[in-house]
């Protein structure tokens, strides 16, 4: 007898709102290119979280990236010719950026500069990087997405070992995204946006994968984006296309929906606050932040070596 429970649903609150004085009511070469040539004052991306509280996220169109404080404040700090979407720390002074434009950057926190980290493989350029994750080793995963979709499912995933060594692990996704490690790391996952769904990835102790398999389904006009996993080893998934966020279980059944306000874009999720057992939310079209206060803490997340 087949038993699911629906999942409990809950509404996620607006934790901060950009300011007007950050905002460009302008057109720039990326929205003309991602949407649909409106006018994209911000597009926000790439959560992450200092030991201190402070929450930084990536402004796309305008290559900024920004530092808000756990009151809700505002700062610039940095701004440079690039579409920074994914961040993670490489170590507590250095962020590590992926950059559609520009491939893997590196940004010191101190100055504010942002430099190469890896621009080109074998003076190839990237298609367009868009996320990434590092495992315990300090290996590097991190997604190259373009403008791959079902038409075109030429998408990648790629390994940056810590000596250097860049492993391509999957060439066929439509349009591969957000990607996070299961706690004991033999599993990623990763957002496949066109596909509207999320891929489960064995990493084979030789550094190979192998049956790979289609983890969770979603629908709606644009699929999963951003992901994380909890303590407890369910997986978030950040959905903007229906503004949600899914908390999935192990079988990948939705435990509990996170439900943003109408016309709400959930492009991706870092968990902080107290005890690391909030999850803060991306609403990327209305440059918001929104929260939730979960039930577990985020995994911790590893950083370079």
């Amino acid at each position: 007898m087949f038993l699911l429970q629906p999942p409990q649903v809950r509404d996620l609150e607006l934790f901060t709102t950009m300011p007007d004085a950050l905002r460009r009511p302008e057109r720039s070469a990326w929205a003309d290119a991602n949407r649909a040539g409106a006018v994209t004052d911000s597009f926000l991306e790439g959560p992450v979280f200092d030991g201190a509280g402070n929450l930084y996220v990536t402004d796309i169109p305008w290559g900024r990236i920004l530092r808000i404080d756990p009151q809700g404040a505002w700062t610039l700090v940095a701004e440079y010719d690039g579409e920074p979407n994914g961040m993670k720390f490489l170590d507590a002074d250095t962020l590590l950026i992926t950059d559609y434009k520009n491939g893997l950057m590196r940004l010191d926190m101190a100055s504010g500069k942002v430099t190469p980290y890896l621009e080109r493989r074998n003076s190839e350029r990237f298609k367009g990087v868009n996320d990434l994750v590092f495992d315990a080793e300090g290996n590097l995963y991190f997604t190259d997405q373009g403008q791959s979709g079902l038409h075109d499912p030429s998408g990648r995933l790629y390994r940056l070992r810590p000596n250097g060594l860049l492993d391509l692990l999957l060439a066929n996704v439509p349009s591969p995204n957000g990607v996070a490690l299961s706690p004991d790391g033999r599993v990623l996952y990763l957002a496949v946006t066109r596909g509207n769904c999320v891929w489960r990835v064995p990493l084979l102790p030789d550094g190979s994968v192998a049956k790979v398999g289609q983890f969770f389904t979603s629908y709606g006009p644009s699929g999963p984006d951003g992901l994380a996993v909890d303590a407890k080893g369910r997986l978030l998934v950040a959905n903007p296309g229906l503004g949600y966020v899914w908390v999935l279980n192990h079988r990948a059944e939705p435990e509990t929906v996170l439900r943003g306000p109408a016309g709400a874009s959930t492009t991706n999720l870092a968990f902080g606050g107290e005890g690391g057992q909030t999850v803060f939310v991306t609403n990327s079209t209305h440059g918001q932040i929104l929260r939730a206060r979960m039930d577990a803490a985020g995994l911790p997340l590893a950083h370079g070596r």
